[in-house]
């Protein structure tokens, strides 16, 4: 008894929780250590961890709406009836589509602006005639890129989201 609109929720609510789960590992892998011992890691910048945290919700609802979104592909009712739940739904959903949004944000406004700064400090330090800073420029680059490449799936996953959340409302009554 599936309809085109069960089948899209549950395909998206699956999609969903993939892409934010995709986003946390590769964030909170970004480390980089520079051959004086100073470590950094992704905990270090908390843009970073707001993005490990947009992930982690996004997936856990995601997780927790997946056999609900199952139930009604299969059987085509809802697991619960009554409007209060649709509504919930509803609007948790808009919810964590715009956490979602700003986890996206703040991902990749984070990793540009410190790229940008960081290139700029190692630019200005070596104007100096101090070049001993290369090391720093090249491993924090690759860190914030990876920052970058970690905000991605993220992005991928408001998308899906949105859409999920324009699919639920034709469905409100």
């Amino acid at each position: 008894m599936e309809t085109p609109r069960a089948l899209a929720i549950l395909v998206l609510r699956l999609f969903t929780m993939l892409l934010c789960a995709a986003s946390v590992p590769i964030m909170i892998t970004n480390s980089f250590q520079l051959s004086g011992g100073e470590k950094t890691k992704y905990s270090d910048v908390k843009g970073y961890r707001y993005v490990v945290a947009a992930g982690l919700i996004g997936f856990v609802y995601s997780l927790i709406q997946l056999p609900f979104a199952l139930y009604y592909a299969v059987t085509g009712k809802r697991v619960f009836h009554g409007k209060f739940l649709g509504r919930l739904d509803f609007y948790v959903d808009k919810v964590l589509s715009f956490f979602l949004a700003s986890g996206v944000g703040v991902g990749f406004g984070v990793s540009s602006e410190l790229k940008r700064y960081v290139n700029g400090f190692v630019d200005t330090i070596e104007t100096t005639g101090i070049d001993t800073f290369e090391e720093l420029r090249k491993k924090s680059l690759i860190f914030f890129d990876k920052g970058h490449l970690a905000t991605t799936p993220l992005l991928a996953g408001f998308v899906t989201m949105a859409v999920l959340t324009i699919i639920t409302s034709f469905s409100r009554k």
